[in-house]
């Protein structure tokens, strides 16, 4: 009986690989930049749960981990800007957001 309750809760866990401080951290900005009014909290939070249904966490926090390290100055931010690997890591990101813009502000 305890094996057939606890498999369901795994599979939520797995499902839901992001954080609870990422995912309010993206929501506090989100809100910042769409007003922070109730209606701005559900559709950022909506958001963010569209991009965490199509984003492993582990590559959201590369990409965002690649937007911090490109806002730097001097050669090693240069490496952030300069390497293809990088694009490709932010645009799977950026394709995500607008996924969920469409979704979830539209």
């Amino acid at each position: 009986m305890l094996a057939a309750t606890a498999a369901p809760a795994f599979a939520a866990e797995v499902e839901n690989d992001y954080p609870t401080k990422a995912r309010v951290d993206y929501v506090i900005g989100c809100m910042a930049a769409n007003g922070e009014t109730r209606e701005a909290m559900e559709r950022c939070a909506c958001s963010i749960d569209v991009i965490a249904s199509i984003l492993p966490y582990d590559g959201y926090e590369r990409a965002e981990t690649i937007l911090s390290m490109r806002q730097g100055v001097g050669q090693q931010s240069a490496i952030f800007r300069s390497t293809k690997q990088f694009d490709d890591d932010v645009a799977n990101l950026r394709r995500t957001q607008a996924e969920a813009e469409i979704r979830c502000f539209k």
